[in-house]
């Protein structure tokens, strides 16, 4: 397993440490189901996340993690495609949908495992070889928070 890049662990070391715990379960579970994923870092406005995807196109994104104050969530970028027959993700828009990871246990549930295995499936893959090693992009960091920060 590839270990967080610095970049993610600075941003995550402002939160609660249970929230950057949940977070790293989250990030290993989407990255065993997809070790070649490349990840996406965004230090954003209201949240510290990393998208998944095996390009390096948001847009071609599987799953996400976000970390928020008090929680994390596990999204699935195409959730509203993907059958739920246990009813584990929230949200109803078009697209996304989450769950919410209150303890490491949560990820370990097998409905949780098939979720992300069927994300991983409908994935968008590039034409081509995959790339020789999957590797980490931080996007663009928000400067503006509403969310913990590391100068809090």
């Amino acid at each position: 397993m590839r270990n967080p890049p610095p970049a993610l662990r600075k941003f995550l070391a402002a939160y609660d440490p249970k929230i950057g715990r949940l977070f790293y379960a989250a990030r290993r579970t989407i990255l065993a189901a997809a070790p070649n994923a490349t990840e996406l870092i965004y230090d954003a406005y209201n949240a510290v996340s990393a998208v998944y995807a095996f390009t390096d196109r948001l847009k071609d994104a599987f799953c996400h993690v976000a970390a928020y104050r008090s929680h994390v969530n596990l999204g699935f970028n195409r959730g509203g495609q993907l059958a739920d027959p246990q009813g584990l993700l929230a949200g109803s828009g078009t697209s996304i949908r989450h769950i919410r990871i209150a303890a490491v246990a949560d990820l370990q549930r097998p409905g949780v495992q098939r979720l992300v295995a069927a994300a991983v499936k409908q994935a968008p893959r590039p034409d081509g070889p995959p790339p020789a090693r999957p590797r980490a992009v931080v996007k663009p960091v928000y400067p503006k928070k509403r969310r913990p920060s590391a100068a809090s």
